[in-house]
């Protein structure tokens, strides 16, 4: 279940403090999943801090050694209800009842973490596949958004929903499976375009998603694409202008409304990497047209707190905060 915590933020200390809370709830996690748990975040908080120590886990009757990295992860897992339980018994380990030959594939092998979850590749549509929701190629995002059902909050059955940073349509598909009525979604990145159309089709999902490659903007003209690896676009913003590999055209919220008779029950999510800013910043008029926002804040690509969105937010939103620390977090809006 999704965890609020009702927006009354006035610095960024109290953003860190939220953001320690939320790890510390994490780290308590792994009682539930090590024998010495007390032992491995002490030595987990020394590895941060510069130590070479090694994380020997007591898993079942089993130790093994677990790079911090891997520690972390399966506790984020556990913590989001996507790992059930982790054991082992005689060195053979079991991550919800299957059996995997190494505990680390379940952080860096996002296929092995999909089958644990359910998914199959079909060779028939080169595609995984689950209860008839298929991908061409599975992502982290796919577990996070379909399996994590991350925007679970959001009310979307029988509505419009303007999706910015659609990326491959994971997102897309899953508000189309909610029951939404239209959803438009906006990517800028070639490739991540590319698979979003694949994924539309696979899902024969055509007659409800409306795909449109381009780069939010608070003003037309063009967005700048850095890089064309499709992971790239992870943490990156494409903003306008500047010498870039490719430019693709910006799109205003203002177009979207009129282009798509989008109506004032509608649903914006924005996760565009930091335009955001831009857009609430440049262009309110037309967010406050939107019933409902979800916006991905990422302070650290424009230098900026997240407190300038929430003043101008604040004058017709309430609004609440979804597991967000001081550069990164999610805050969901309904209009008053």
């Amino acid at each position: 279940m999704i965890r609020f915590k009702k927006i009354q933020i006035v610095s960024d200390l109290q953003l860190i403090l939220l953001g320690i809370k939320r790890k510390v709830r994490i780290a308590f996690i792994s009682r539930y999943l090590f024998n010495n748990w007390h032992l491995l975040l002490i030595k987990y908080i020394l590895a941060r801090i510069g130590f070479n120590v090694k994380l020997r886990a007591e898993i079942g009757n089993c130790t093994v050694v677990l790079d911090p990295e891997v520690f972390v992860g399966l506790l984020f897992l556990f913590y989001n209800r996507l790992i059930r339980s982790v054991e082992c018994t005689d060195n053979m380990f079991f991550v919800n009842g299957m059996k995997v030959n190494d505990i680390s594939d379940v952080i860096y092998n996002v296929e092995i973490l999909a089958k644990i979850l359910g998914w199959d590749y079909d060779s028939v549509c080169n595609c995984y596949v689950r209860d008839r929701v298929k991908f061409r190629h599975m992502r982290p995002s796919v577990i996070n958004i379909i399996d994590g059902d991350a925007y679970s909050f959001l009310k979307v059955n029988g509505r419009i929903v303007v999706d910015i940073g659609a990326f491959i349509g994971d997102s897309a598909i899953y508000f189309a499976l909610k029951g939404a009525k239209r959803v438009i979604s906006i990517e800028p990145h070639p490739e991540a375009y590319k698979e979003l159309l694949e994924n539309i089709r696979l899902n024969s999902l055509t007659n409800i998603i409306i795909p449109v490659n381009a780069g939010l903007a608070s003003k037309p003209g063009s967005i700048c694409i850095k890089g064309t690896d499709l992971m790239h676009t992870y943490s990156t913003y494409h903003r306008p202008g500047g010498n870039c590999d490719s430019h693709i055209p910006a799109i205003t919220l203002r177009e979207l409304i009129d282009k798509y008779a989008v109506k004032d029950d509608a649903v914006l999510k924005i996760d565009c990497e930091g335009c955001e800013y831009d857009v609430i910043l440049n262009d309110y008029e037309h967010v406050r047209v939107f019933k409902e926002l979800l916006i991905e804040y990422h302070t650290y690509a424009v230098n900026k707190s997240v407190k300038e969105l929430l003043k101008i937010l604040a004058k017709d939103y309430k609004c609440k905060l979804v597991e967000g620390e001081k550069d990164i977090g999610i805050i969901y809006c309904i209009r008053r």
